[in-house]
């Protein structure tokens, strides 16, 4: 029992040299995210995830994300959907705040 307490308690530390701790810490360096565009608005969404921006995943509508707005905010993001018909317009694909909210 002795020799174990005796065996535990004299272990030495290796000790690394400024080199060999810089080496290892290069690789913690946090890397930037690169988000897809949602394919509907053009609004970056995280992948695999219905957009936060008009509710559309995979094309298809999930959320009605106009119902969850009260009437201010329902305002402004009307004026933002419409907003971006004019720039769809311009590149041929229309959309419409109608088809964003779908009750």
């Amino acid at each position: 029992m002795a020799y174990l307490i005796l065996w535990c308690s004299m272990v030495v530390r290796m000790k690394h040299t400024k080199g060999k701790k810089k080496r290892v810490r290069s690789h913690h360096a946090l890397k930037a995210r690169v988000f897809p565009k949602c394919s509907h608005c053009g609004a970056e969404a995280l992948a695999h995830n219905v957009c936060a921006n008009c509710g559309y995943y995979q094309g298809r509508p999930v959320i009605d994300v106009l119902a969850k707005l009260d009437k201010k905010e329902r305002k402004k993001k009307e004026k933002e959907l419409h907003e971006h018909e004019a720039e769809a317009a311009e590149t041929g694909k229309p959309l419409v705040a109608e088809e964003l909210s779908h009750k």
